[in-house]
């Protein structure tokens, strides 16, 4: 028996499934049967063997294999999404609730559409829903999620100037804390350590463990060292190029490289 990793949104969660007897490669479309109905997804992990003993229930099968009409059936259900999507606006605008509508999805059926939103509390959406079913004739679901999610889906451009993190690879939010960019030796100025979405950067969390392995090396600010050039005081540190600042006992401040520290002090260090 053999198990295959499906995922079914960009950067999103991989689902295993039953391979059974189709040979699939990653980058494969196939259609798999999940809890929401038949759903359309792609491989982003080989089968490869598994034990079915060790688990609770077993895996859901592979359906079968996207065939072209599965295709154009994914291009009818956003032209759908686009319809449904810009109908909520007005019944929002109508209704004047204070909610920010920022995406529609449709199950591959058709049966159910998803409208997320945001919002700073709780909204009263009951008589917006009947709206809905009345203007759509199927199954509706509101969802309102935080704005790291919001941004997650919607995507976008770091200030590092590639695409954001969540929206590409993280599939999970990890706990981020302002003690992660002290140890990266970061500005603390929020909108120079903030995401699109206003919160602390996810790259904080992933980057942080090399920035700590890294410093093991270093000896910590305010410390006295020797260099070539006489003793000094350690000010900053800069673990990425192996380099860090020293004020010497003239007052100078001179940037050096790790391995030019004294054999003595890189004793001490260790």
């Amino acid at each position: 028996m053999k198990k295959v990793g499906i995922r079914f949104k960009s950067a999103g969660k991989v689902y295993d499934f039953d391979s059974g007897a189709f040979v699939l490669n990653v980058g494969d479309y196939v259609i798999v049967e999940t809890e929401q109905g038949m759903s359309f997804g792609s491989v982003v992990v080989p089968p490869e063997p598994y034990d079915d003993s060790s688990l609770e229930k077993p895996f859901k099968k592979v359906y079968r294999l996207a065939t072209a009409k599965d295709f154009e059936e994914i291009e009818k259900n956003k032209e759908r999404e686009n319809i449904a999507y810009a109908f909520c606006l007005e019944c929002i605008r109508d209704l004047k609730l204070e909610m920010n509508l920022f995406s529609v999805e449709s199950t591959f059926d058709g049966i159910k559409l998803t409208f997320f939103f945001t919002a700073d509390g709780r909204i009263d959406f009951r008589q917006l829903v009947k709206m809905l079913v009345r203007e759509l004739g199927c199954r509706i679901e509101m969802r309102q999620v935080g704005i790291r999610n919001q941004t997650k889906m919607t995507g976008g451009l770091g200030r590092c100037g590639r695409r954001t993190c969540c929206s590409t690879f993280l599939e999970k939010f990890e706990p981020i804390s302002i003690r992660m960019a002290k140890e990266q030796g970061l500005s603390l100025n929020p909108t120079k350590i903030s995401g699109q979405c206003g919160r602390l950067m996810c790259c904080l969390t992933f980057e942080n463990e090399t920035y700590r392995l890294l410093k093991k090396d270093f000896p910590s600010p305010g410390k006295t060292v020797t260099t070539k050039h006489g003793q000094g005081k350690v000010i900053r540190l800069n673990p990425i190029c192996s380099r860090l600042t020293v004020r010497l006992e003239s007052g100078a401040e001179m940037e050096i490289r790790l391995d030019e520290l004294s054999t003595k002090q890189e004793q001490e260090i260790q």
